[in-house]
Protein backbone atom coordinates (compact mmCIF):
# COMPACT_ATOMS: atom_id res chain seq x y z
CA UNK A 1 0.00 0.00 0.00
CA UNK A 2 1.63 3.23 -1.12
CA UNK A 3 1.15 6.38 0.90
CA UNK A 4 -0.61 9.45 -0.42
CA UNK A 5 1.26 12.11 1.56
CA UNK A 6 4.18 10.45 3.36
CA UNK A 7 6.23 8.29 0.99
CA UNK A 8 9.46 7.82 2.91
CA UNK A 9 9.81 4.03 3.48
CA UNK A 10 12.44 4.36 6.24
CA UNK A 11 12.87 6.98 8.94
CA UNK A 12 16.27 7.72 10.46
CA UNK A 13 16.61 7.54 14.23
CA UNK A 14 18.44 10.68 15.38
CA UNK A 15 21.29 9.85 17.72
CA UNK A 16 21.73 12.00 20.83
CA UNK A 17 24.87 13.08 22.61
CA UNK A 18 26.07 10.30 24.92
CA UNK A 19 24.48 7.46 22.94
CA UNK A 20 26.57 4.49 21.89
CA UNK A 21 28.05 5.20 18.46
CA UNK A 22 27.37 2.78 15.62
CA UNK A 23 28.81 2.45 12.11
CA UNK A 24 25.59 3.59 10.42
CA UNK A 25 22.59 5.46 11.81
CA UNK A 26 19.69 3.20 12.74
CA UNK A 27 16.45 3.46 10.78
CA UNK A 28 12.92 2.21 11.31
CA UNK A 29 10.16 1.57 8.73
CA UNK A 30 7.35 4.09 8.43
CA UNK A 31 4.19 2.83 10.21
CA UNK A 32 1.04 2.52 8.17
CA UNK A 33 -0.87 4.89 10.45
CA UNK A 34 1.28 7.73 9.09
CA UNK A 35 -0.01 6.85 5.60
CA UNK A 36 -3.69 7.05 6.61
CA UNK A 37 -6.00 9.45 4.75
CA UNK A 38 -5.89 12.99 6.10
CA UNK A 39 -9.41 14.21 6.87
CA UNK A 40 -9.45 17.72 8.39
CA UNK A 41 -13.26 17.66 8.50
CA UNK A 42 -13.29 14.54 10.68
CA UNK A 43 -10.59 15.97 12.94
CA UNK A 44 -12.51 19.23 13.41
CA UNK A 45 -15.78 17.46 14.18
CA UNK A 46 -14.28 15.04 16.70
CA UNK A 47 -12.18 17.75 18.36
CA UNK A 48 -15.17 20.08 18.70
CA UNK A 49 -17.22 17.38 20.42
CA UNK A 50 -14.51 15.87 22.61
CA UNK A 51 -13.45 19.30 23.87
CA UNK A 52 -16.94 19.73 25.34
CA UNK A 53 -16.45 16.79 27.70
CA UNK A 54 -14.27 18.75 30.13
CA UNK A 55 -16.77 21.53 30.72
CA UNK A 56 -18.02 22.24 34.22
CA UNK A 57 -21.78 22.79 34.58
CA UNK A 58 -22.88 26.28 35.57
CA UNK A 59 -26.23 27.89 36.30
CA UNK A 60 -27.72 30.89 38.04
CA UNK A 61 -29.29 30.48 41.46
CA UNK A 62 -32.80 29.05 41.51
CA UNK A 63 -33.86 31.90 43.83
CA UNK A 64 -32.27 34.71 41.81
CA UNK A 65 -34.76 37.50 41.05
CA UNK A 66 -37.53 36.02 43.20
CA UNK A 67 -36.31 36.99 46.66
CA UNK A 68 -39.05 39.57 47.25
CA UNK A 69 -42.77 39.42 48.04
CA UNK A 70 -43.81 41.55 45.09
CA UNK A 71 -47.42 41.56 43.90
CA UNK A 72 -49.15 43.22 40.99
CA UNK A 73 -51.21 46.36 41.67
CA UNK A 74 -53.75 45.20 39.15
CA UNK A 75 -55.59 47.41 36.70
CA UNK A 76 -56.96 50.88 37.31
CA UNK A 77 -53.81 52.69 38.37
CA UNK A 78 -52.53 53.53 34.89
CA UNK A 79 -49.42 51.40 35.42
CA UNK A 80 -48.39 48.07 33.97
CA UNK A 81 -49.46 44.85 35.67
CA UNK A 82 -45.90 43.68 36.43
CA UNK A 83 -45.48 42.63 40.10
CA UNK A 84 -44.21 45.53 42.22
CA UNK A 85 -42.16 45.59 45.42
CA UNK A 86 -44.27 46.50 48.48
CA UNK A 87 -43.48 49.08 51.11
CA UNK A 88 -42.51 52.73 50.96
CA UNK A 89 -39.84 55.21 51.86
CA UNK A 90 -37.16 53.79 49.56
CA UNK A 91 -36.45 53.74 45.87
CA UNK A 92 -37.03 50.01 45.85
CA UNK A 93 -40.70 50.33 46.82
CA UNK A 94 -42.95 50.24 43.79
CA UNK A 95 -40.27 48.99 41.44
CA UNK A 96 -41.10 46.17 39.04
CA UNK A 97 -39.90 42.72 40.06
CA UNK A 98 -39.63 39.12 38.87
CA UNK A 99 -39.73 39.90 35.13
CA UNK A 100 -36.70 39.55 32.92
CA UNK A 101 -37.13 43.18 31.82
CA UNK A 102 -36.96 44.47 35.41
CA UNK A 103 -33.91 45.62 37.30
CA UNK A 104 -33.11 42.94 39.85
CA UNK A 105 -35.45 40.45 38.20
CA UNK A 106 -34.68 36.93 37.04
CA UNK A 107 -33.21 36.22 33.61
CA UNK A 108 -35.30 34.75 30.82
CA UNK A 109 -35.07 30.93 30.82
CA UNK A 110 -32.58 30.65 33.71
CA UNK A 111 -29.67 28.31 32.98
CA UNK A 112 -29.76 24.87 34.56
CA UNK A 113 -26.99 22.51 35.57
CA UNK A 114 -28.74 19.63 33.83
CA UNK A 115 -28.00 20.93 30.36
CA UNK A 116 -26.50 18.41 27.91
CA UNK A 117 -22.87 19.37 28.43
CA UNK A 118 -21.08 16.28 27.14
CA UNK A 119 -21.03 14.73 23.70
CA UNK A 120 -20.58 11.12 22.72
CA UNK A 121 -18.47 10.44 19.63
CA UNK A 122 -18.34 7.04 17.96
CA UNK A 123 -15.14 5.18 18.83
CA UNK A 124 -14.36 4.41 15.19
CA UNK A 125 -14.70 8.09 14.33
CA UNK A 126 -12.36 9.02 17.20
CA UNK A 127 -9.78 6.54 15.95
CA UNK A 128 -10.15 7.89 12.41
CA UNK A 129 -9.46 11.42 13.68
CA UNK A 130 -6.38 10.30 15.62
CA UNK A 131 -5.02 8.44 12.58
CA UNK A 132 -5.57 11.50 10.37
CA UNK A 133 -3.84 13.78 12.89
CA UNK A 134 -0.86 11.40 13.06
CA UNK A 135 -0.66 11.20 9.26
CA UNK A 136 -0.71 15.00 8.99
CA UNK A 137 2.16 15.27 11.49
CA UNK A 138 4.38 13.41 8.99
CA UNK A 139 3.85 16.01 6.24
CA UNK A 140 6.33 18.92 6.61
CA UNK A 141 4.16 21.37 4.68
CA UNK A 142 1.20 20.83 7.02
CA UNK A 143 3.41 21.16 10.10
CA UNK A 144 4.87 24.40 8.75
CA UNK A 145 1.41 25.66 7.85
CA UNK A 146 0.32 25.18 11.45
CA UNK A 147 3.06 27.58 12.53
CA UNK A 148 5.72 25.26 13.95
CA UNK A 149 9.38 26.24 13.59
CA UNK A 150 10.91 23.13 12.03
CA UNK A 151 13.43 24.75 9.67
CA UNK A 152 16.39 23.17 11.49
CA UNK A 153 14.76 19.75 12.05
CA UNK A 154 16.67 17.05 10.07
CA UNK A 155 13.54 15.19 8.88
CA UNK A 156 9.89 14.50 9.58
CA UNK A 157 8.67 12.41 11.25
CA UNK A 158 11.36 13.10 13.85
CA UNK A 159 12.47 9.97 15.74
CA UNK A 160 15.08 10.07 18.52
CA UNK A 161 16.77 7.27 20.41
CA UNK A 162 15.24 5.71 23.51
CA UNK A 163 17.86 7.28 25.76
CA UNK A 164 15.65 10.39 25.92
CA UNK A 165 13.18 8.45 28.09
CA UNK A 166 15.78 8.32 30.88
CA UNK A 167 16.17 12.12 31.03
CA UNK A 168 14.91 13.56 34.29
CA UNK A 169 16.14 17.18 34.40
CA UNK A 170 14.61 20.05 32.43
CA UNK A 171 18.08 21.36 31.51
CA UNK A 172 18.89 18.03 29.86
CA UNK A 173 15.52 18.12 28.06
CA UNK A 174 16.29 21.56 26.61
CA UNK A 175 19.70 20.30 25.54
CA UNK A 176 18.01 17.42 23.64
CA UNK A 177 15.65 19.85 21.94
CA UNK A 178 18.62 21.90 20.79
CA UNK A 179 20.37 18.80 19.38
CA UNK A 180 17.42 17.75 17.22
CA UNK A 181 16.59 21.31 16.07
CA UNK A 182 13.28 21.52 17.93
CA UNK A 183 14.28 24.24 20.39
CA UNK A 184 13.17 27.19 18.13
CA UNK A 185 9.64 25.83 18.25
CA UNK A 186 9.69 25.55 22.05
CA UNK A 187 11.21 29.03 22.26
CA UNK A 188 8.42 30.38 20.07
CA UNK A 189 5.87 28.96 22.52
CA UNK A 190 7.70 30.52 25.45
CA UNK A 191 7.93 33.96 23.81
CA UNK A 192 4.22 33.90 22.93
CA UNK A 193 3.07 33.76 26.54
CA UNK A 194 0.66 36.59 27.27
CA UNK A 195 -2.32 37.56 29.42
CA UNK A 196 -5.70 36.69 28.03
CA UNK A 197 -7.98 39.64 27.24
CA UNK A 198 -11.43 39.74 28.81
CA UNK A 199 -13.16 38.02 31.73
CA UNK A 200 -11.24 34.78 31.22
CA UNK A 201 -8.45 36.23 33.37
CA UNK A 202 -10.73 35.78 36.38
CA UNK A 203 -11.72 32.24 35.49
CA UNK A 204 -8.53 30.27 36.01
CA UNK A 205 -7.25 30.75 32.45
CA UNK A 206 -5.24 33.91 32.80
CA UNK A 207 -2.34 33.08 30.47
CA UNK A 208 -2.30 31.99 26.82
CA UNK A 209 0.55 30.73 24.65
CA UNK A 210 1.23 28.91 21.41
CA UNK A 211 1.80 25.17 21.22
CA UNK A 212 5.30 23.70 20.89
CA UNK A 213 6.39 20.14 20.10
CA UNK A 214 4.65 17.02 21.40
CA UNK A 215 6.90 14.33 22.88
CA UNK A 216 5.56 10.77 22.46
CA UNK A 217 7.19 8.06 24.58
CA UNK A 218 6.60 4.35 25.11
CA UNK A 219 7.72 3.18 28.54
CA UNK A 220 5.07 3.52 31.23
CA UNK A 221 6.26 5.60 34.21
CA UNK A 222 9.15 7.08 32.26
CA UNK A 223 11.05 10.04 33.72
CA UNK A 224 10.64 11.96 30.47
CA UNK A 225 7.35 13.38 31.74
CA UNK A 226 9.09 15.03 34.67
CA UNK A 227 11.81 16.44 32.42
CA UNK A 228 9.60 18.11 29.79
CA UNK A 229 6.57 19.13 31.87
CA UNK A 230 8.08 22.47 32.91
CA UNK A 231 8.89 23.70 29.39
CA UNK A 232 6.19 26.09 28.12
CA UNK A 233 4.22 24.78 25.15
CA UNK A 234 5.75 21.28 25.22
CA UNK A 235 3.35 18.39 25.82
CA UNK A 236 4.11 14.74 26.62
CA UNK A 237 1.94 11.75 25.69
CA UNK A 238 2.15 7.98 25.89
CA UNK A 239 1.86 6.15 22.58
CA UNK A 240 -0.83 3.88 24.06
CA UNK A 241 -2.97 6.90 25.07
CA UNK A 242 -2.70 9.36 22.20
CA UNK A 243 -5.22 12.15 22.64
CA UNK A 244 -6.68 14.08 19.73
CA UNK A 245 -6.79 17.25 21.84
CA UNK A 246 -2.99 17.13 21.96
CA UNK A 247 -2.43 15.79 18.44
CA UNK A 248 -4.57 18.53 16.86
CA UNK A 249 -4.94 21.47 19.27
CA UNK A 250 -7.82 23.69 18.28
CA UNK A 251 -8.90 21.10 15.71
CA UNK A 252 -5.96 22.04 13.43
CA UNK A 253 -3.90 19.19 12.02
CA UNK A 254 -0.11 19.26 11.68
CA UNK A 255 1.24 19.13 15.26
CA UNK A 256 5.03 18.83 15.48
CA UNK A 257 5.69 15.43 17.13
CA UNK A 258 8.97 14.04 18.44
CA UNK A 259 8.89 10.24 18.72
CA UNK A 260 11.09 7.97 20.73
CA UNK A 261 12.30 4.91 18.79
CA UNK A 262 10.30 2.42 20.84
CA UNK A 263 7.11 4.52 20.59
CA UNK A 264 7.52 4.84 16.82
CA UNK A 265 7.94 1.09 16.41
CA UNK A 266 4.93 0.49 18.62
CA UNK A 267 2.54 2.36 16.31
CA UNK A 268 1.96 -0.70 14.11
CA UNK A 269 0.83 -2.77 17.07
CA UNK A 270 -1.36 0.01 18.46
CA UNK A 271 -3.10 1.03 15.23
CA UNK A 272 -2.43 -1.97 13.03
CA UNK A 273 -1.83 -1.73 9.30
CA UNK A 274 -3.89 -1.69 6.13
CA UNK A 275 -3.96 -5.49 5.91
CA UNK A 276 -3.63 -6.51 9.57
CA UNK A 277 -5.89 -5.48 12.45
CA UNK A 278 -4.60 -3.76 15.55
CA UNK A 279 -3.31 -5.76 18.49
CA UNK A 280 -4.44 -3.22 21.10
CA UNK A 281 -7.75 -2.09 19.57
CA UNK A 282 -10.07 -5.04 19.03
CA UNK A 283 -10.94 -5.59 15.38
CA UNK A 284 -9.68 -2.18 14.28
CA UNK A 285 -8.20 -1.81 10.77
CA UNK A 286 -6.82 1.46 9.47
CA UNK A 287 -9.01 3.39 6.99
CA UNK A 288 -7.88 3.13 3.37
CA UNK A 289 -7.25 6.26 1.34
CA UNK A 290 -9.67 6.82 -1.52
CA UNK A 291 -6.76 7.76 -3.79
CA UNK A 292 -3.20 6.49 -3.65
CA UNK A 293 -1.97 9.50 -5.61
CA UNK A 294 -3.69 12.75 -4.70
CA UNK A 295 -2.34 14.60 -7.76
CA UNK A 296 -5.60 14.50 -9.70
CA UNK A 297 -4.46 16.66 -12.63
CA UNK A 298 -1.44 14.43 -13.18
CA UNK A 299 -3.68 11.35 -13.25
CA UNK A 300 -6.10 12.90 -15.74
CA UNK A 301 -3.31 14.09 -18.06
CA UNK A 302 -1.40 10.80 -17.92
CA UNK A 303 -0.93 8.77 -21.11
CA UNK A 304 -2.82 5.81 -19.66
CA UNK A 305 -5.97 7.83 -19.03
CA UNK A 306 -5.79 10.00 -22.13
CA UNK A 307 -5.40 6.94 -24.39
CA UNK A 308 -8.82 5.56 -23.43
CA UNK A 309 -10.91 8.69 -22.99
CA UNK A 310 -13.12 10.00 -25.78
CA UNK A 311 -11.70 12.80 -27.97
CA UNK A 312 -12.70 16.41 -27.43
CA UNK A 313 -15.95 17.40 -29.12
CA UNK A 314 -14.95 20.24 -31.46
CA UNK A 315 -18.28 20.51 -33.28
CA UNK A 316 -20.90 21.47 -30.78
CA UNK A 317 -24.49 21.14 -31.98
CA UNK A 318 -26.73 23.56 -30.19
CA UNK A 319 -30.50 23.36 -30.39
CA UNK A 320 -32.25 26.46 -31.71
CA UNK A 321 -34.25 28.39 -29.17
CA UNK A 322 -38.00 28.25 -29.72
CA UNK A 323 -39.36 31.75 -30.35
CA UNK A 324 -42.83 33.11 -29.69
CA UNK A 325 -44.58 34.07 -32.99
CA UNK A 326 -46.72 36.59 -31.10
CA UNK A 327 -43.58 38.51 -30.14
CA UNK A 328 -41.16 37.66 -32.95
CA UNK A 329 -42.11 38.92 -36.44
CA UNK A 330 -39.85 36.58 -38.41
CA UNK A 331 -41.26 33.52 -36.65
CA UNK A 332 -44.78 34.80 -37.32
CA UNK A 333 -44.05 35.25 -41.06
CA UNK A 334 -42.82 31.65 -41.25
CA UNK A 335 -46.16 30.44 -39.92
CA UNK A 336 -48.35 33.03 -41.68
CA UNK A 337 -46.85 34.81 -44.72
CA UNK A 338 -50.02 36.92 -45.08
CA UNK A 339 -49.32 38.52 -41.69
CA UNK A 340 -46.91 41.00 -43.31
CA UNK A 341 -49.60 42.21 -45.79
CA UNK A 342 -52.23 42.37 -43.05
CA UNK A 343 -49.96 44.40 -40.79
CA UNK A 344 -49.09 46.79 -43.66
CA UNK A 345 -52.78 47.29 -44.49
CA UNK A 346 -53.54 47.95 -40.83
CA UNK A 347 -50.76 50.56 -40.66
CA UNK A 348 -52.02 52.27 -43.84
CA UNK A 349 -55.61 52.32 -42.54
CA UNK A 350 -54.44 53.79 -39.24
CA UNK A 351 -52.46 56.47 -41.07
CA UNK A 352 -55.56 57.34 -43.18
CA UNK A 353 -57.73 57.64 -40.06
CA UNK A 354 -55.19 59.93 -38.40
CA UNK A 355 -55.01 62.11 -41.53
CA UNK A 356 -58.82 62.43 -41.79
CA UNK A 357 -59.12 63.38 -38.12
CA UNK A 358 -56.41 66.00 -38.46
CA UNK A 359 -58.12 67.56 -41.50
CA UNK A 360 -61.44 67.70 -39.64
CA UNK A 361 -59.90 69.41 -36.65
CA UNK A 362 -57.95 71.85 -38.77
CA UNK A 363 -61.15 72.81 -40.53
CA UNK A 364 -62.81 73.60 -37.21
CA UNK A 365 -59.82 75.57 -35.94
CA UNK A 366 -59.63 78.08 -38.85
CA UNK A 367 -59.73 81.83 -37.93
CA UNK A 368 -63.10 83.66 -38.29
CA UNK A 369 -63.59 86.56 -40.66
CA UNK A 370 -64.02 90.09 -39.25
CA UNK A 371 -67.71 90.32 -40.19
CA UNK A 372 -68.47 86.95 -38.55
CA UNK A 373 -66.68 87.97 -35.37
CA UNK A 374 -68.58 91.29 -35.22
CA UNK A 375 -71.90 89.50 -35.68
CA UNK A 376 -71.10 87.05 -32.87
CA UNK A 377 -70.21 89.91 -30.46
CA UNK A 378 -73.44 91.80 -31.36
CA UNK A 379 -75.49 88.68 -30.67
CA UNK A 380 -73.82 88.33 -27.30
CA UNK A 381 -74.58 91.91 -26.26
CA UNK A 382 -78.23 91.54 -27.33
CA UNK A 383 -78.58 88.37 -25.22
CA UNK A 384 -77.10 90.17 -22.17
CA UNK A 385 -79.60 93.07 -22.47
CA UNK A 386 -82.45 90.59 -22.72
CA UNK A 387 -81.23 88.84 -19.53
CA UNK A 388 -81.07 92.14 -17.61
CA UNK A 389 -84.57 93.21 -18.67
CA UNK A 390 -85.99 89.82 -17.64
CA UNK A 391 -84.56 90.20 -14.12
CA UNK A 392 -85.81 93.78 -13.52
CA UNK A 393 -88.05 93.86 -10.39
CA UNK A 394 -88.56 97.63 -10.25
CA UNK A 395 -92.36 97.30 -10.40
CA UNK A 396 -92.45 95.60 -7.02
CA UNK A 397 -92.10 97.84 -3.97
CA UNK A 398 -89.92 95.62 -1.79
CA UNK A 399 -87.50 94.88 -4.58
CA UNK A 400 -87.37 98.52 -5.47
CA UNK A 401 -86.26 99.50 -1.97
CA UNK A 402 -83.68 96.75 -1.96
CA UNK A 403 -82.39 97.67 -5.39
CA UNK A 404 -82.39 101.37 -4.47
CA UNK A 405 -84.67 102.33 -7.30
CA UNK A 406 -86.74 105.48 -6.80
CA UNK A 407 -90.09 105.83 -8.53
Amino acid sequence: MAAAAAVRPLVTVQALEGDMTTDSPASVPLPDVLKAPIRPDVVRFVHANLSKNSRQPYAVSKRAGHQTSAESWGTGRAVSRIPRVPGGGTHRAGQGAFGNMCRGGRMFAPTKTWRRWHRRVNINLRRYAVASALAASAVPSLVLARGHRIESVPELPLVVSDSVEGVEKTAAAIKILRQVGAFPDAEKAKDSQGIRPGKGKMRNRRYISRKGPLIVYSTEGSKIVKAFRNIPGVDVANVDRLNLLKLAPGGHIGRFIIWTKSAFEKLDSVFGSFDKPSEKKKGYVLPWPKMVNADLSRIINSDEVQSVVRPIKKEVKRHTLKKNPLKNLYTLLKLNPYAKTARRMALLAEAQRVKAKKEKLDKKRTELKKEEATAIKAAGRAWYKTMVSDSDYAEFENFSKWLGVTQ
